[in-house]
């Protein structure tokens, strides 16, 4: 009695567990379901640096991400998902930039001009420039570099040779003929320069009055003048600072010095850098493509009267692979068989004086699995650790992976034939699955179950994790 009062606490316990994880899921789908957004694409020549899951700006603001990357013909195709209150329009443009010298780039879209056609869901932005990157600019530097190391090699050509200094006395020599001609039309027009200093004397007359009248409107000016002058010349001073630091830059550069002069000529630490930023960014781009899939399961084992709960978690870093960690609360746990001898002395009428007894012991046991997953066209073979014991599994995925076929052996030695556990499983609805199936098949201890599973990926549990910053003391 006590024992199935036990069962029937742990069965409602799990119920309600179910019932509280179905309205999550419900939530989440619902919230999900709902949230604003739409798909837009444009194609680019090049798009080395972009990865999944990258960042869409507005104005430096996210509002979307990269869906997808992948070639169409001889171009990349780049989908992106835009939130539902950002419209872009017809003259839409996209650019690519870099946001450091490690190659890390982000997608930036002009929405263009409010009052022309919108840009539909699915829809392409015609207008996609690839921008600057870090290898345009280092080029840019270093043809920079060759026209200044040009021009001092043709000034030096100009003026470091005899011929060049016959040629600046030549040009001095008709300088000088040029004042003597300026002399003789000056005393020609010497009359009448005399009447044109007479008009000049009468308009400073009358020039001197008007600055008499309003001298104080003109000292208010000056000073104004005066101060337009200092900021004029104290700007010029700042200006002709900043252009002996780029001096000095263009000159180290040109000589290699410094990090971008090394990076111009050092082809050795070219490379190094390339390399650098390549590692990083397939190590994000890694981070980002890593997936995480959470399940919920509960089996009802027909001929124990036991549920059998199981919490797993799913670490996909690509496709084709994953790591595979569950916990299990076990009713039917641990298994002890126990065999003894019995001796009577005297024996009962008509009973032996010796037979043997065999007594078989369970125990609720918390078991763990952690596997490593292979998939190979539509079979998926695991290996591991299998409810705290080694064994192997098979999964056979069918119908739009809808349907899943699963079979794990383990507990090898512990009894005469390994456990042999094959499980079916049908995707009711969305994230929510019917399973049934024999567990122990081969041994004498063989049972039935039925049970339930939800299961969510990182997309669904994205949602909850502001109810958890919320749900956090402070």
């Amino acid at each position: 009695m006590r024992e199935t009062w036990n069962a029937a606490r742990v069965g409602l316990m799990v119920v309600l567990g179910l019932a509280v994880t179905f309205a999550v899921y419900r939530y989440v789908d619902e919230r999900s379901s709902t949230e604003s957004g739409y798909g837009v694409y444009a194609y680019f020549d090049d798009v080395q640096g972009l990865i999944a899951k990258s960042r869409v700006l507005v104005a430096g603001i996210p509002v979307g991400y990269i869906s997808s990357i992948r070639l169409d013909g001889s171009r990349a195709r780049v989908d992106l998902r835009i939130e539902g209150d950002i419209e872009l329009y017809e003259d839409a443009r996209i650019t690519m930039r870099s946001l450091s010298l490690l190659g890390e780039r982000v997608l930036v879209i002009h929405p263009g001009t409010p009052g022309l056609p919108k840009i539909p869901d699915g829809g392409e932005i015609r207008v996609a420039d690839e921008g600057v990157d870090t290898d345009d600019i280092i080029v840019t530097v270093n043809d920079i570099a060759q026209s200044v190391k040009k021009i001092t090699a043709q000034m030096e050509r100009a003026f470091g040779t005899e011929e060049a200094g016959d040629r600046m006395q030549s040009a001095l020599r008709n300088l000088s003929d040029a004042l003597e001609n300026i002399k003789e039309v000056t005393d020609e027009a010497g009359p009448r320069v005399i009447r044109i200093m007479e008009n000049v004397e009468l308009a400073t007359d009358d020039l001197s009055q008007i600055i008499h009248q309003r001298r104080g409107d003109i000292d208010r000016g000056i000073a104004e003048v005066d101060d337009t002058i200092a900021s004029i010349h104290r700007a010029a001073d700042q200006l002709n600072a900043v252009l002996a630091d780029v001096k000095e830059v263009t000159g180290r550069t040109a000589r290699g010095e410094g990090t971008i002069g090394r990076l111009t000529q050092d082809e050795a630490l070219i490379d190094e850098v390339e390399g650098v930023a390549e590692g990083l960014n397939n190590f994000v781009g890694g981070l980002n493509r890593l997936r995480t899939i959470v399940e919920l399961r509960s089996e009802w084992y027909a001929l124990s009267n036991a549920f059998k709960t199981y919490f797993s978690i799913y670490l996909k870093p690509r496709e084709g692979r994953y790591f595979l960690v569950q916990f299990i609360d076990d009713p039917r746990g641990s298994v002890t068989v126990t065999e003894s001898i019995i001796r009577q002395s005297p024996p009962p009428l008509f009973y032996p004086n010796e037979y043997r007894r065999t007594e078989i012991s369970r125990t609720n046991r918390l078991k763990f699995s952690a596997q490593f997953g292979k998939t190979i066209s539509f079979a998926t073979f695991r290996f591991g650790i299998i409810e705290s014991t080694g064994g192997l599994g098979m999964d056979i995925k069918v119908l739009r992976d809808r349907l899943e076929l699963n079979a794990d052996i383990f507990e090898f030695g512990r009894r005469v034939f390994p456990r042999l556990r094959i499980r079916a499983g049908f995707e009711l609805i969305k994230r929510l699955w019917l399973l049934a199936g024999i567990d122990d098949t081969i041994n004498p201890g063989r049972d039935y179950f039925v049970g339930l599973q939800l299961r969510f990926d990182d997309e669904d549990l994205k949602p909850l994790i502001p109810l958890g910053a919320v749900a956090l003391p402070r």
